[in-house]
C-alpha cells in the first residue's frame, strides 16, 4: 500500500518532483565539485613537493659502501635505494630510500640504520611529502593544516546543504500533513510513515544525485583547465593535471546520498511524531511565535513608516519566517561580507604595493639580474653590459654587512631633539661607554655607477673614499608609508670607521677607517630597501678591493640593475633581458626579472586569488539564494490562507504584490546592511593600520564589483518572490477560506 501511495503522490505532484530534484542535483553538484577539486589540489601538492624537495621517502647519511647499499635494496619493504650524487661528499654518502608501504617507514628506517651500525640521527625523512600521504613521523613538529582544512570545508558545505535541502523536503511534507493524519488515524505507525517518506526521498534523489556528480566532475575539469591556463603564464607555473579516482566518486556518492537523506529525515521525524488529530487539523500556515498560546506581534516602525500597512504585514511575515530564513541570512551575510572584504583587501594591497614597489621604483629599474655565489671583484663582464641595446644606465653592486661606532657627540642635533639615538632606534643600536654601535651596511658599486652617484648628489667624482647616506627615519613624526628623514650624524668627520658585523664590536676588533668623500641625503638609483636605522656607506669597487680583506666577505650574490630608455615596451625589455643573459654567459648561475612582466605577473596572481576566493563567496550566495527560492516557492500553500484573509478584509492584488516586494527587500537588505557595516569598520581599521590616506582608498574603492554583487543578490531574491507572487495571486484564494473552521 505504501509503495502504491508514494508512487501515486510522486506521479501526480510535478512541483514536488522538481523541488526535490533541484535540491538533490545542487547538493551532488557542489559536493562533486569540491571533492574533485580538493582531490586534484592534493595530487598537485604532492607533485609540487616532489619537484621542490624530491620524491624520496627516507634518507640515510653516513659511510655506506656498495655492500651495504645492496643490503638496503634487498630489504623487504624497500622499492629502491639510490645514492644522491648532489649531496654526497667524499665518504659521507647520502642514500635516498623509496618504500612500498610508506606507513612503516619510521620502523623500517630505524632497522636499516641499526643494521648498518649508524646512529639514529643518520636517518632523515621527507616530512612534507609523507604528511601529504597522511603519515606523521615522530619528530615532525610542523603543523599540517591542508587536509584538515579540506575536510572542514567539505563538512561545512554538507551542513549548509542540509540546512537548504531539508527546507524543500519540509515544504513538501508539510503539504501532506492532513493526508498522513488520515493514514495515521486508520492504523499507520509513525515508523511506517517515516519509512515511506525516506523511500520517497531516495527514489526522487537517486537520478539527480548521479546527474549532479557527473556535472560537478565536468565543472571541476573545466575549472582546473582554466586555472592551468592561468598558472602557466606565471613564472615557475605548471599545468594542473586532472584525475578522478573511483574511490573519490564513491565518497562523493555517499556524501551526497547521506546529505539528501539527512535533509529528508529531519522533517520526516517531526511529521511522523504528530498525533492523528494534530495532523488532520494541521494547516501548515505560517504563524508568529506564540506566548501562552497567543501570537506575539511586534511592531515594525521603520517598515510601517516607509510602506504603511503593507510594510507592517511584511514585517510580521518576515518574523514568522525568521527561523526558516536563518540559513538564508547567514549564507548571504557571509557571502556579501566575504566578497566585500576580499575586494577591499586586494584594493588596499594594490595601493600599498604600488606605493612601496611599482610606483616607488618604476623609474629606478627595468631589469634586475641576480648572479649567485659570485664576488663583485670576480665579475669581469661589467663593461660589456654597457653595450646592451636601448640601455639608459646600468649598475653592478653587492652588499656587505658591517657595524660602525658612533660617539655620542657625533649624533646630529636633529636626532638629539627627538630624545637621542636610543629613543628613536631602540634595540637596533647598542651602547658601550658613550659609543653607539650601529648597523653600517656597505653598498659596493662598480666604478662607473659610483661616478654617476657622485654626479647625482652633486659631489666631485672620486674612487678613494665612501659616500655616507646620512639619514635616519624620523619614526616619531612620520610613519613608514610617508617617511621623513633627518640627519643621522654630524658631518664633521673626514672618515667613517667600519668593522665586520661578524665581530662583537669590542675595541680590540680590527677596524677600518675609510675616507668620506661626501655626505648624502639621496640614495643611489637602485631597487634597494635600507634599514631605517642603518648608517649606509656607498663605496666604489676599486676601494672595496683594497678593504675587503679587513671588512670580511660581501654577501654571496651580485645584483645588476638595468634601466632602459623611456617608453620601453614588454617586448623590448624581454629582448634586453635576453641580451644581458647572453653577455653574462653560462659560467654563472643567475636569475632575472623585468619590471613590466613582474607587474603583469602580480596582477595575474591577484586575479587568480580573487577568482578562487570570489568562487567561495558565490557558493555561499548560491546556497542562500537557493534557500530563498525553496522557501518562497515551497511555502505557497501555507501562505494562501494568509493572503486569502487579507483579501477578505479588502487588500487588493497590488497591495499583496507590494507586500511581497517589501519582504524581498528585507530579506536581501538585512545581509547587505550587516555586511556593509562590518566591511566599513574593517576597512577603517586596515586603512589606519597601513597608514594610507582614506581619500586614496575612496578614489580606488571597488564600488563596481561590490555593487554588481549586491545587485545580483537583490535581483535573484526579487525573481524568487516574483515567481512566488505570480503563482500565488494566479490561484483561487477564496477556496482557502472554506475550511477555515478546521484551523
Amino acid at each position: 500500500m505504501w509503495k502504491d501511495y508514494s508512487g501515486s503522490y510522486i506521479k501526480n505532484n510535478r512541483s514536488f518532483r522538481i523541488s526535490i530534484f533541484s535540491a538533490s542535483f545542487i547538493a551532488a553538484l557542489f559536493l562533486a565539485l569540491l571533492c574533485s577539486l580538493f582531490y586534484n589540489f592534493w595530487l598537485d601538492s604532492i607533485e609540487g613537493t616532489k619537484l621542490e624537495d624530491g620524491d624520496w621517502h627516507g634518507r640515510i647519511t653516513g659511510e655506506i659502501n656498495g655492500t651495504q647499499l645492496a643490503e638496503i635494496n634487498q630489504f623487504a619493504n624497500v622499492e629502491k635505494a639510490v645514492i644522491n650524487e648532489e649531496l654526497t661528499e667524499e665518504e659521507n654518502i647520502v642514500v635516498d630510500v623509496y618504500f612500498y608501504n610508506k606507513r612503516t617507514i619510521y620502523e623500517d628506517m630505524q632497522k636499516l640504520v641499526s643494521v648498518m651500525g649508524l646512529t639514529e640521527n643518520a636517518a632523515d625523512y621527507n616530512y612534507q611529502l609523507l604528511s601529504l600521504y597522511f603519515i606523521r613521523i615522530p619528530g615532525d613538529k610542523m603543523p599540517r593544516l591542508l587536509m584538515p582544512a579540506y575536510m572542514a570545508i567539505v563538512a561545512l558545505v554538507c551542513v549548509s546543504l542540509i540546512l537548504v535541502i531539508h527546507n524543500s523536503f519540509a515544504v513538501t511534507m508539510d503539504n501532506r500533513i492532513h493526508q498522513f493524519g488520515i493514514l495515521s488515524s486508520i492504523g499507520a505507525a509513525p515508523g511506517q510513515i517515516l519509512t515511506c517518506l525516506l523511500q520517497e526521498a531516495f527514489m526522487l534523489s537517486i537520478v539527480p544525485i548521479l546527474s549532479g556528480i557527473l556535472a560537478g566532475i565536468a565543472l571541476s575539469f573545466g575549472i582546473l583547465r582554466a586555472m592551468g591556463a592561468f598558472v602557466v603564464k606565471l613564472a615557475g607555473g605548471r599545468q594542473i593535471s586532472f584525475s578522478c579516482h573511483p574511490a573519490v566518486l564513491a565518497v562523493i556518492f555517499l556524501l551526497a546520498t547521506a546529505t539528501v537523506l539527512v535533509s529528508a529525515w529531519i522533517p520526516a521525524v517531526k511529521l511522523s511524531r504528530l498525533t492523528p488529530l494534530e495532523a488532520i487539523r494541521g494547516t501548515g500556515e505560517l504563524q508568529l511565535r506564540k506566548k501562552k498560546g497567543i501570537p506575539v506581534r511586534k511592531h515594525s516602525p521603520i517598515l510601517s513608516a516607509l510602506f504603511g500597512m503593507e510594510g507592517e504585514l511584511a514585517g510580521n511575515a518576515c518574523k514568522a519566517q525568521k527561523k526558516a530564513l536563518r540559513t538564508t541570512s547567514l549564507s548571504l551575510t557571509l557571502a556579501l561580507l566575504g566578497f566585500m572584504l576580499m575586494q577591499c583587501f586586494f584594493t588596499l594591497s594594490g595601493i600599498s604595493t604600488n606605493h612601496t614597489y611599482f610606483e616607488k621604483y618604476q623609474d629606478v629599474w627595468d631589469v634586475m639580474i641576480t648572479i649567485k655565489d659570485t664576488g663583485i671583484e670576480e665579475f669581469g663582464e661589467i663593461g660589456e653590459l654597457q653595450n646592451i641595446s636601448g640601455l639608459r644606465s646600468s649598475a653592478v653592486y653587492q652588499k656587505a654587512e658591517a657595524v660602525s661606532p658612533v660617539p655620542a657627540e657625533d649624533v646630529s642635533a636633529e636626532l638629539c631633539k627627538l630624545g637621542g639615538l636610543e629613543a628613536v632606534a631602540g634595540s637596533s643600536v647598542s651602547v658601550d661607554k658613550d659609543v653607539f654601535w650601529v648597523k653600517a651596511p656597505v653598498l659596493i658599486l662598480d666604478d662607473k655607477s659610483f661616478g654617476e652617484y657622485c654626479a647625482q648628489i652633486g659631489t666631485t667624482p672620486g674612487l678613494g673614499g665612501a659616500i655616507v647616506l646620512n639619514r635616519i627615519w624620523d619614526s616619531k613624526n612620520s610613519n613608514f608609508r610617508y617617511p621623513e628623514y633627518i640627519p643621522y650624524i654630524t658631518e664633521n668627520r673626514d672618515y667613517i670607521t667600519l668593522q665586520s658585523s661578524g665581530q662583537n664590536g669590542s675595541r680590540a676588533a680590527v677596524q677600518t677607517k675609510i675616507p668620506v668623500l661626501a655626505y648624502a641625503k639621496e640614495a643611489p638609483v637602485l631597487r634597494e630597501e635600507y634599514d631605517d636605522y642603518a648608517l649606509v656607506s656607498v663605496i666604489p669597487l676599486s676601494l672595496w678591493k683594497e678593504t675587503a680583506g679587513r671588512l670580511g666577505a660581501a654577501k654571496e650574490d651580485i645584483c645588476i640593475r638595468i634601466l632602459a630608455k623611456e617608453g620601453v615596451t614588454l617586448e623590448q625589455l624581454d629582448a634586453m633581458e635576453e641580451e644581458a643573459a647572453q653577455l653574462i654567459g653560462t659560467d654563472y648561475e643567475m636569475e632575472s626579472e623585468n619590471r613590466i612582466r613582474e607587474k603583469i605577473t602580480n596582477d595575474e596572481m591577484i586575479k587568480g586569488y580573487e577568482m578562487i576566493l570570489g568562487g567561495f563567496c558565490v557558493l555561499f550566495a548560491i546556497i542562500g539564494i537557493a534557500h530563498v527560492f525553496s522557501n518562497t516557492l515551497g511555502f505557497l500553500r501555507q501562505r494562501k490562507r494568509e493572503f486569502a484573509r487579507y483579501m477578505s478584509v479588502g487588500m487588493t492584488p497590488a497591495g499583496m504584490g507590494k507586500m511581497f516586494c517589501i519582504e524581498a527587500l528585507v530579506i536581501a537588505g538585512r545581509p547587505v546592511i550587516t555586511a556593509l557595516v562590518f566591511t566599513i569598520a574593517a576597512v577603517a581599521v586596515m586603512i589606519k593600520a597601513s597608514y594610507l590616506e582614506p581619500a586614496e582608498f575612496i578614489k580606488a574603492a571597488p564600488a563596481a564589483p561590490i555593487f554588481f554583487f549586491i545587485f545580483a543578490v537583490f535581483g535573484f531574491i526579487a525573481l524568487a518572490y516574483y515567481l512566488g507572487a505570480r503563482k500565488l495571486l494566479g490561484s483561487s484564494l477564496a477556496e482557502e477560506l472554506k475550511d477555515d473552521r478546521m484551523a
